[in-house]
């Protein structure tokens, strides 16, 4: 290394050379030689005399090169990559932030992949995971931090096959579906990680009597890392098989998590202990075992610490054997809440013990977050530190069927469409798998509808990922190159499956074809629309509709009978009803005759279509404003409305409504109310999640969806069938999710997570609706937090998958959710 650097004429790097004569040191001592390259502060220039030195590491005697980064790094990104890959199947342990060497040294890690054991990454860039380079050797990867990584995509972890450990604490990550997809391509992982949850003592700290021995985050970084012992998880269920020996193999997992932890840095920059490594049968233990998951700390003599030791581990162990029932029962407790001080404590035999959460990803708080990874990962044996017990995948299965779908319509097995296909050209009866557990929504062979549901389980369950595209339309099509819509409500077409329309925050009525993406009709607000929140098809007359703005007008429009404008398109006619001022919501009965309007009022007016009167104002129904109005789909007269003083209420004209059918109530706010499609049921929203199925015969609770609340009093939650009856699907304003549940069970079947197109940029719910037409479709309109950026209306389809042919779906270019960040 010195005559290289004479010979490029830079002076030798003082901290490389250290490393070197460590590694000799180690090889004089027959432990393992390991060479570590410490790149901080390393410069182009001192690249090619340190690249003469990796390239002939093949033929010398170190047996093993860490590369390390702790802090910023002034070498060029391309150079650090020939560095580490010119040390090939020596390279042992890589530990990066990315922030030293961009984006695209990122990039070219995730494209061509590592020939290194142990990965930890922590990173700013990505978004999207998507690791699909050759990572054959790598058993550890630890994305701690990585603050932007929020999903994952389809294929990231196919080239990883032995990978045995991976976390993920304190990332953005938090859909279950598309994370279990993701690492189902994980055939070898055993240990997860999202959090840590650490079991320490009440009556005193192991970690207190350290003292100074204690290394901190900030010293880790230049220790070596451990040697790890494979350990039994029986040892954690029988206390009188523990030996002195197997407490000494236990000794690096449990100890350096509790004298970490002890005095551990709350900031984002600490370091994490993460060190545990199962039992193989494989394994030599007097060979060198994979390095583990933190680096080395200086432990103080065992003589001296053992009845500290002792004392810890019998802890441990009745905490493990009494606790970890209770803990699951915890983390997915029905709000996904954690207790005050965001512990679990429990008492057996007079010692006080609680698990303590840090670090926590989002997907922590996901509703039974830890029985769906258990169940959904048969071959994990330790989640977010906490062994897993037979007993524990038990419990794990029946809270997971008990509140999720695996498959739609409940079925049991994933089939192939070419075999449904087969089955229907003979008429044989579908394969719906009849269990206590698990009944089928239609009975086998008695359902019209038992194999288009077979379809749809089937296309579903081929992939996590759905196919998600932006309705691109805007007003260039109008001939203005500046234009572009502003969405704020939308409504499918109630007989034609190609039509939607939209209103706009400035006014403008939208008629288009979602199809082709093309406009049909452009309807302006001259001067008397502003925001349209109002919009309901006619049923009978499928050219018209009814609009409402929220400064009171009221408009019927009629979409054939209008004249052509100079640009091919057409505007059309209308009538204008008397205004209703403060309007939230239209909507028409089953006959076309009438409509109703409500708004911030307590009011509700009802309006003759074919006349274009107002008949009458109903006023004081409600104590609170009402936000939504709702005619029954089949009888002409039956309506509900739904108000912010927590009141469903059912009315009946035929009545003359002075006094409601019945009333249901909420404990928030209603947001909105919508019929079931056959009037069977009424399904109801209120504020921050709470959304309920009511009879409509009577206002009785048919199901509670238990969706998690936020504690936010302004997310305002909307909810509406899909598929029918089958499924309702819900989304809030505070949110950036939307939940597919079973409209009979409650069962959560899909969450569809929305990401906005630039780094940094959070999407909301503001309105949603099911594809009439076609199953498992839907539109979202999504909103960005920033004031700056357009709202815009995303097409969903649960049945097609975001990474196949983009042609082959029903329009659309590729929305943009899966991009780096930056």
């Amino acid at each position: 290394y010195i005559e290289s650097c004479r010979r490029h004429g830079v002076a030798p790097r003082t901290g490389f050379l250290s490393a070197l004569f460590k590694a000799d040191v180690k090889k004089s001592r027959h432990e393992l030689c390991v060479l570590e390259i410490l790149l901080d502060h390393v410069k182009d220039v001192d690249f090619h005399p340190l690249l003469e030195v990796t390239t002939r590491i093949g033929d010398s005697e170190i047996e093993a090169v860490d590369v390390l980064n702790e802090s910023s790094c002034a070498l060029n990104g391309e150079y650090a990559l020939v560095l580490i890959r010119s040390i090939d199947q020596k390279l042992r342990i890589v530990d990066l932030q990315d922030l030293s060497f961009g984006k695209d040294f990122l990039r070219d890690v995730s494209q061509r992949g590592l020939q290194c054991q142990v990965l930890n990454l922590r990173s700013s860039h990505f978004r999207k995971l998507n690791l699909v380079g050759e990572f054959l050797r790598l058993h550890t990867l630890n994305l701690d931090y990585s603050t932007m990584l929020s999903s994952f995509r389809e294929d990231c972890f196919s080239s990883m096959p032995n990978l045995m450990c991976l976390s993920m604490c304190e990332t953005r990550i938090s859909n279950l579906w598309t994370t279990i997809a993701a690492l189902s391509k994980l055939p070898s992982l055993v240990e997860l990680r999202f959090q840590n949850w650490i079991c320490c003592n009440d009556v005193g700290s192991s970690g207190s009597s350290v003292g100074d021995d204690q290394t901190g985050p900030s010293q880790t970084s230049n220790a070596s890392h451990l040697e790890m012992p494979p350990i039994s998880l029986n040892l954690l269920i029988d206390l009188d098989v523990m030996t002195e020996q197997a407490i000494r193999n236990l000794l690096p997992f449990s100890m350096n998590q509790n004298f970490q932890n002890a005095n551990e840095d709350s900031s984002d920059d600490s370091e994490v202990d993460f060190s545990i490594h199962l039992e193989n049968d494989q394994l030599d233990s007097s060979h060198s075992a994979p390095p583990g998951w933190n680096r080395e700390i200086n432990l103080p003599s065992e003589v001296n610490l053992w009845p500290l030791i002792t004392r810890f581990f019998s802890c441990f162990v009745y905490s493990i054997l009494w606790g970890i029932k209770a803990t699951s029962a915890a983390l997915s407790n029905q709000n996904g809440e954690e207790s005050s001080e965001g512990a679990i404590s429990g008492h057996v035999a007079d010692v006080s013990f609680k698990y303590i959460s840090e670090h926590a990803s989002p997907i922590c708080f996901e509703q039974h977050y830890r029985e769906f990874m258990i169940a959904s990962i048969p071959q994990l044996r330790v989640l977010d530190n906490l062994p897993i017990r037979n007993i524990d995948r038990e419990m794990a299965n029946l809270t997971f069927f008990k509140h999720f779908e695996r498959l739609p319509y409940r079925r049991s097995d994933k089939e192939s469409v070419v075999s449904i296909l087969q089955k229907r050209e003979i008429r044989a009866i579908p394969s719906s798998f009849r269990t206590q557990k698990q009944m089928p929504m239609d009975p086998v062979g008695k359902s019209q509808h038992s194999y288009a549901r077979s379809l749809c389980a089937a296309k579903m369950g081929s992939s996590a990922w759905p196919y998600m595209h932006s309705l691109s339309i805007s007003g260039n099509d109008l001939g203005d190159e500046n234009g572009s819509f502003r969405p704020r409500q939308f409504e499918y077409h109630p007989t034609n499956s190609s039509l939607m329309v939209f209103g706009t925050l400035d006014g403008e009525v939208v008629v288009v074809n979602h199809e082709k993406q093309k406009i049909v009709s452009y309807i302006p607000s001259f001067g008397t629309m502003n925001s349209v929140l109002g919009l309901c098809w006619l049923k009978h007359f499928p050219s018209r509709l009814i609009a409402g703005s929220d400064n009171g007008s009221l408009k019927l429009y009629d979409i054939q009978h209008f004249p052509s404008t100079s640009n091919g398109l057409r505007t059309a006619s209308s009538v204008t009803f008397d205004e209703f001022d403060q309007l939230t919501s239209v909507h028409v009965n089953s006959t076309d005759e009438l409509f109703l309007a409500s708004g911030y009022s307590k009011n509700v007016a009802l309006y003759d279509i074919n006349s274009g009167r107002r008949l009458q104002v109903f006023t004081d129904m409600h104590q609170e404003h009402i936000n939504v109005v709702k005619f029954s789909n089949r009888s002409p007269s039956i309506f509900a409305t739904s108000s912010f003083d927590q009141d469903i209420k059912m009315w009946d004209l035929r009545q003359k409504p002075i006094r409601p059918c019945y009333t249901a109530t909420s404990s928030k706010g209603n947001v909105m109310v919508c019929f079931s499609p056959d009037d069977h049921y009424l399904l109801a929203s209120a504020v921050d999640n709470e959304v309920k199925q009511l009879l409509a015969a009577d206002g009785s609770l048919h199901l509670d969806f238990q969706i998690p609340a936020t504690g936010s009093s302004q997310n305002y939650t909307r909810s509406y069938y899909l598929n029918g009856k089958d499924y309702i699907i819900s989304g809030s304003c505070d949110e950036h999710v939307v939940r597919v549940c079973c409209a009979q069970t409650g069962r959560r079947l899909r969450d569809i997570s929305l990401e906005g197109k630039a780094s940094g940029s959070s999407m909301f719910v503001q309105s949603l609706r099911g594809d009439p037409f076609r199953p498992f479709n839907m539109s979202i309109l999504a909103a960005y937090t920033r004031p700056s950026s357009k709202s815009e209306i995303v097409k969903v389809n649960l049945l097609a998958s975001s990474e196949c042919n983009k042609e082959s779906s029903s329009g659309g270019s590729s929305f943009p959710f899966n991009s780096m960040g930056g």
